[in-house]
């Protein structure tokens, strides 16, 4: 599976505390292994973030990507869970 990091996702990784990154690399690691693996809660958004999916990060931390084929993901979001669903 290959993953791209939008250029704002990059951004606001960059701006976050090096828990954050460090946390989001290790998650990227499971997710790269298995997308569904039950620490990540893999799920589908709604609404306005429809077609996006998120994955944890921390207890509060969430990374929203979208999927460009079988095998292509594009991480296009990091943040708290409450600045993701304003």
């Amino acid at each position: 599976m290959k993953i791209i990091l939008h250029r704002n996702f990059e951004k606001k990784l960059i701006k976050s505390s090096p828990k954050i990154q460090k946390a989001f690399k290790n998650r990227r690691n499971l997710f790269l292994k298995n997308p569904f693996y039950p620490l990540l809660g893999n799920h589908p958004l709604t609404g306005s973030r429809k077609d996006q999916w998120s994955i944890n990060i921390t207890g509060d931390w969430r990374a929203i990507y979208i999927s460009k084929g079988e095998d292509t993901v594009i991480f296009i979001d990091i943040d708290t869970h409450s600045n993701l669903y304003k």
